[in-house]
């Protein structure tokens, strides 16, 4: 059918879309790269943590046991290092997180920054869209992707907790720094196992989303055919312009025909007007060709203006074919149109140099 969309998008709608801010990401891949990211992230910066921590700790008890009351003064200092510790601790992790989020989100839309996906859709209030969207492929898609990480998650914490359940009991035995350790490591371990199955699930979202947003985008054969008439112009229109065009270019070819030397005509197909300045050419100037009709027209107008008129049929159809419009004439006629020449100047009193 006309209206089925089969074609591929082309470059203009790709470009367009593009402007409009609609691009295909995968949330999954975000999330994925945000989630190792900061958890390596925490890894790494345990040991400043817990050090934090510690000593936050260590001075909150030590305040309990020599403070009988706290004062006005003391509540928003206590506070103000309780934020301190809150921030050193957790702001770098924050801020690596939002940086892989960003730069995660920008490799797959190459870093697009669109104002018009910030403008309101009204559209978006329309409940009907609302119940439509519920509905969708796209809905019933992202549904089975969250069953889907759920199952994974739950299975994984599963064989993890079933084996350390009676270890992470011990912990509370443990020294803190220890225990603390051996926590850590169980939750990078669960961590990284949620990190590779997610992967393969980001992996497929990937190119879900892909194959989504190229579908969105194909176009019907009708729309290709009039962006083709946008960009280029409409055939019909096109073609009356350069009819236009050459009507022009023959009515200023036919208006220089008078100002001729000479036309050589073969004798009804071909007809060719030269011109010859000693002063200022070096060779003989073509200044006006036909064929058939346009050929009778100029020996017509020749004839009119008593402008000398030679049949010579291969010299007619040798400088026709060889030579463009306003060009000298190829040196192999050079002989020959001399010969012509030499004969209309002496029949108009003129000489050729």
């Amino acid at each position: 059918m006309a209206g089925e969309k089969t074609e591929k998008a082309t470059p203009k709608k790709r470009k367009d879309q593009r402007k409009e801010g609609n691009v295909f990401q995968s949330k999954d891949v975000v999330t994925v790269i945000s989630l190792l990211g900061s958890f390596c992230c925490l890894q790494l910066l345990f040991p400043m943590i817990y050090r934090t921590l510690r000593d936050c700790l260590i001075q909150f008890i030590g305040y309990a046991g020599t403070v009988e009351e706290l004062g006005q003064g003391d509540v928003p200092k206590l506070g103000f290092q309780a934020g301190l510790v809150i921030i050193k601790g957790a702001l770098p992790i924050l801020l690596i997180a939002c940086a892989l989020a960003v730069i995660a989100t920008g490799i797959q839309t190459r870093f697009l920054f669109a104002s018009k996906a910030f403008k309101p859709k009204f559209s978006n209030l329309n409940p009907l869209n609302g119940i439509k969207n519920m509905f969708s492929l796209k809905s019933l898609v992202e549904l089975l992707k969250g069953i889907v990480k759920i199952i994974l998650l739950g299975v994984i914490l599963f064989n993890i907790l079933k084996g350390e359940l009676f270890r992470l009991t011990n912990t509370m035995y443990m020294d803190l720094g220890v225990s603390t350790v051996y926590v850590l490591k169980k939750i990078m371990n669960l961590v990284f196992q949620v990190c590779m199955y997610f992967t393969a699930v980001a992996a497929l979202d990937y190119f879900y989303q892909w194959w989504s947003y190229e579908k969105k985008l194909k176009m019907s054969k009708d729309e290709v055919k009039e962006e083709y008439k946008q960009l280029e112009g409409n055939p019909e229109i096109k073609g009356r312009i350069k009819d236009m065009q050459r009507q022009r270019a023959r009515s200023r070819m036919m208006q220089a025909v008078p100002e001729a030397d000479v036309i050589i005509r073969n004798p009804t197909h071909y007809a060719v007007a030269l011109k010859y300045d000693p002063n200022r050419d070096n060779a003989p100037h073509l200044i006006a060709k036909g064929q058939d009709e346009l050929a009778l027209r100029i020996v017509k107008v020749a004839e009119e203006h008593d402008v000398t008129v030679i049949e010579n049929k291969p010299l007619a159809r040798g400088i026709y074919a060889s030579t463009p419009l306003n060009a000298e004439i190829p040196g192999e006629y050079y002989g020959v149109v001399a010969e012509i020449l030499v004969q209309v100047y002496k029949l108009k009193n003129r000489k050729l140099v």
